[in-house]
């Protein structure tokens, strides 16, 4: 038995006196500790000596038996007594446990770690929920355990609570909008990093859950440690480009991406910063590619990466500086370049995205039975109604919006969910359509969500719908499955409304970018830096420029020129029809007139 190999010491300290115990278990060190102490400075009638209670299953306390070291209790004086209770008190602050190790165990051997590990394994080989809260389960597994509270306000005036824990001068930091909430978070993030101990909806059992076809639901998370480094990178450079501009911080999505090189965390570069939740208004639509039209968070800091490609491309165009792009020249395959191995993109959403990861999450628990009132649309694509919150399903039709009907406002704009565009980019890639001429497909490695993390939900709605469907994709597209993580403090609910604005920032910025959300255009009405117009203009240049391209033909029509990069168009359609397959809806289209502008010569 594992428990025969090793023994616990404990150690206390009463007046700058050290005293010892030992034993097979904590409560058994314990007792002897206290015995030891005791003895030293509690003097007992007739010269009675005080001795451990010898660890029984089912201790009679009627009997005598516990009575071996010869004091009557019965016969104390009540002076005794509480000299006795006093004593225990001040030891019971003094304990300090060290696991004593057999020397036939290995150096690297932490039996407390190891029954932290056992007791996070279900049977049948996967991890699970602990059953005890984070805070015990740190106090009965580690020593030297200390947590300091601080409160503070954040940038939306929402009061939380910032709690520290350290443990052998190692600093975990936990935040939320209670003390008791704050310091739960702090005690999981000591448990990820110390013990490899995940408190995520990840590992809880989930009955009707679409796991991935080949894979099982431990394969799917993205270690805990990795997901907190990535939720809290994104917010210190939000805390950090918002300085000078705090009138633009208030904000409900914030999201980010984060690039890592091998995995390696410690030096993850932040890539994108971005806020928003609105879409343009339909009469501020341009026909020459100089608004945005959606806003959202994510959608926002996914073009703030295109911006990030095309710079790194723009390296390639110059060999002093060739070394310092994360791509690289690809000499066996269709592409002419490719991101150079273990380059991996990170997004950080601090809530699910909307449409279907996130319309189901909020109040589900158990999913052993479904009695959703909209169960029937589970999975179903959504839209974003122009000014309006929330999704609605798409309804069975040919997906066509007219510029004649949404322009003069006959027709209210609609825009496909976060949800959606997120499925739609683990098919076809986070590249976009101009780049997939240059670069191979480039897909997420992993999403981190703040909160309202339902593992059946948000799988399903960026990969799972349609992984039976999908077919005949062209190499190397391919269906991508993200790992999925929620990070340990979770970030509370802002009741507040949506503001009408957006900002977003992109690595090798100087400043931040504040967008009006119904204009599509900065606040000053200038054309926005992530616009389709600004990424046809360095597309070109790249044309012109990088070495390796055979046809440096621009197509001047921006439709066209997307057009023609066959083999995204063809996975893109694919997508289209593996959820027609699914009874899932129609894709809906945004007028065709607004991507018939030019290239300027």
């Amino acid at each position: 038995m594992l428990t025969k190999l090793f023994s616990f010491i404990v150690s206390l300290q009463v007046d700058g006196q050290k005293y010892m115990g030992q034993g097979r278990s904590k409560k058994v060190a314990r007792i002897e500790a206290a015995a030891t102490a005791l003895r030293s400075f509690i003097q007992f009638k007739d010269g009675a000596v005080l001795s451990p209670l010898k660890p029984a299953g089912n201790l009679d306390f009627t009997s005598d038996e516990h009575l071996e070291n010869g004091i009557d209790i019965e016969n104390m004086s009540k002076q005794e007594l509480v000299q006795i209770i006093e004593a225990m008190i001040v030891l019971e602050k003094s304990f300090a446990i060290t696991p004593c190790v057999n020397p036939m165990l290995p150096e690297t051997y932490d039996p407390m770690i190891q029954n932290v590990n056992k007791s996070a394994i279900a049977v049948d080989g996967q991890k699970k929920v602990p059953d005890k809260g984070p805070v015990m389960l740190l106090y009965e597994l580690l020593n030297d355990v200390n947590f300091d509270c601080m409160s503070f306000y954040n940038a939306q005036n929402n009061c939380h609570f910032k709690m520290t824990v350290t443990i052998n001068e190692k600093k975990f930091d936990g935040t939320g909008p209670s003390k008791k909430l704050a310091k739960n978070a702090a005690a999981k993030a000591a448990l990820a990093s110390l013990c490899n101990i995940s408190y995520s909806p990840m590992m809880a059992p989930q009955k009707n859950v679409p796991l991935p076809i080949d894979d099982k639901s431990s394969s799917m998370e993205l270690p805990q440690i990795h997901a907190d480094t990535i939720g809290q990178l994104v917010l210190e450079k939000f805390m950090e480009v918002i300085k000078g501009q705090e009138a633009y911080s208030r904000r409900k999505v914030l999201a980010g991406i984060v690039m890592t090189e091998n995995m390696n965390f410690s030096e993850a570069k932040v890539i994108s910063v971005s806020t928003g939740t609105k879409c343009v208004s339909g009469e501020h639509m341009s026909v020459n590619g100089a608004v945005l039209n959606d806003s959202h968070a994510e959608i926002v800091s996914r073009r703030c990466l295109l911006k990030y490609l095309y710079a790194q491309l723009d390296l390639q165009c110059s060999q002093a500086t060739a070394y310092q792009s994360i791509f690289v020249r690809n000499t066996d395959g269709q592409y002419p370049y490719k991101l150079k191995s273990g380059v991996h993109f990170h997004l950080y959403i601090n809530t699910a995205p909307c449409g279907d990861a996130r319309i189901f999450s909020p109040h589900e628990k158990d999913t052993s039975v479904d009695k959703h009132p909209n169960r029937k649309s589970r999975g179903q694509l959504r839209t974003i109604i122009e000014s309006g919150e929330g999704t609605i399903p798409v309804k069975n039709s040919d997906g066509i919006q007219t510029w004649d009907g949404v322009m003069p406002g006959c027709q209210r704009l609609l825009t496909m969910s976060c949800s959606d565009k997120i499925a739609r980019w683990n098919i076809v890639g986070i590249q976009g359509s101009l780049l997939s001429s240059i670069i191979e497909p480039v897909y997420l490695h992993s999403i981190v969500l703040g909160s309202l993390l339902h593992p059946e939900h948000m799988y399903r709605a960026v990969c799972g719908r349609i992984e039976k469907s999908i077919q005949g994709l062209p190499p190397p597209y391919h269906l991508n499955k993200p790992l999925l993580a929620m990070v340990t403090c979770q970030e509370p609910r802002n009741h507040d409304k949506s503001p009408l604005f957006s900002v977003n920032w992109t690595f090798g910025d100087t400043e931040l970018e504040v967008v009006n959300c119904q204009k599509g255009r900065t606040i000053g009405n200038r054309v926005s830096r992530i616009t389709k117009q600004a990424f046809f203009v360095k597309y070109g240049f790249l044309i012109k420029n990088l070495p390796g391209i055979e046809n440096r033909n621009v197509t001047t029509d921006y439709g066209q020129t997307k057009a023609s990069v066959k083999d995204y168009q063809i996975a893109k359609q694919e997508l289209f029809a593996a959820f027609q397959r699914e009874d899932l809806g129609s894709w809906l289209k945004k007028p065709l007139e607004q991507d018939n502008f030019r290239l300027a010569k």
